[in-house]
């Protein structure tokens, strides 16, 4: 039988040449972290060389969308109870009120009709405006802002939800408008969450038409 010979101790590299080696690694990952990793991931890019790959982009709207979820999670919880209330199935028609003058007060819709809602968004700030709709009814959409472009999250949270719960139907980075149909994957509140991020105010106008039992700024 024939046994591996076990190297000599001249054989084995020295001391010196592991420390190179360590230094070496060191200085390639340090590089790494730099020109790909802090771009890619936070948007940091002090070499430049992130934004020549497009990966400064992407960092920065990884951020961006991490900041406006946090925010939304932040919002008061009475807000958060609002938007996840089941709707109303008493089929008793409610008292008049007079209209509201407040653009943050709900608006009750039968389906087919139709509405427009508008929300001013000071540097920094966000609003979210939520529908009630039944599993697999559609709504109509058009969103556009003026004074400047949006980050926004098209979401749904259904009754009684579950915590840390998340459904998505689309978001996006400095955007000015959108449209579409939007289906309600269950029964609940979906709508849009629109954040400002520029440095002057914006306006965004939201117009829905389809079968909805009530739209309502949450936030």
């Amino acid at each position: 039988m024939y046994n591996t010979d076990i190297p000599t101790r001249a054989e084995l590299p020295s001391t010196a040449r592991l420390l190179r080696s360590t230094v070496i690694a060191i200085l390639v990952a340090a590089v790494l972290l730099v020109t790909t990793i802090l771009p890619a991931e936070y948007g940091i890019d002090p070499t430049g060389i992130g934004g020549a790959l497009g990966l400064t982009e992407m960092g920065e709207i990884k951020q961006s969308l991490a900041a406006d979820a946090a925010a939304e999670k932040a919002a008061p919880p009475a807000a958060k109870v609002q938007a996840a209330a089941p709707p109303a199935t008493s089929t008793e028609k409610p008292a008049a009120t007079p209209a509201p003058a407040d653009e943050a007060t709900a608006k009750k819709a039968a389906p087919g009709q139709q509405h427009t809602m508008t929300v001013r968004l000071k540097p920094g700030q966000g609003a979210e405006i939520k529908l009630t709709m039944r599993k697999d009814a559609a709504v109509r959409y058009e969103w556009s802002t003026e004074g400047g472009a949006v980050n926004y999250d098209t979401h749904g949270d259904p009754v009684n939800a579950p915590k840390n719960f998340y459904h998505g139907y689309g978001k996006g980075r400095n955007t000015a408008s959108d449209s579409g149909t939007l289906k309600a994957a269950f029964d609940g509140t979906h709508g849009w969450f629109w954040r400002n991020r520029s440095n002057t105010e914006v306006t965004v106008t939201l117009k829905t038409s389809g079968d909805y039992q009530q739209i309502k700024r949450v936030l």
